[in-house]
């Protein structure tokens, strides 16, 4: 499984993820996790669908590159933990 991460720096929620994120990587080292700036990675941004108003956005991916759930806003760390777990095998 691999979570990408839409952010930018102007976003409040985007600046709570951020070391929530850091912890939960720490956490679980398994995890592959890649960050867009939605300013700045437009493209990458167009083609996940991503939108100002809905950042912080992660989306869950599977092995095979698609898309399992996305979340949006300023996630509980454990409620990543669980959802990492859900799909840690994806």
């Amino acid at each position: 499984m691999h979570v990408i991460k839409f952010g930018a720096v102007w976003c409040s929620g985007c600046l709570v993820m951020r070391p929530r994120w850091k912890e939960v990587e720490e956490e679980n080292p398994w995890l592959e996790t890649t960050y867009y700036d939605f300013d700045t990675d437009k493209k990458k941004a167009a083609q996940y669908a991503i939108e100002g108003g809905t950042l912080p956005v992660c989306i869950f991916v599977n092995r095979k590159g698609r898309e399992i759930t996305r979340m949006h806003g300023e996630i509980p760390k454990k409620k990543l933990t669980e959802m990492l777990m859900k799909y840690k095998n994806s």
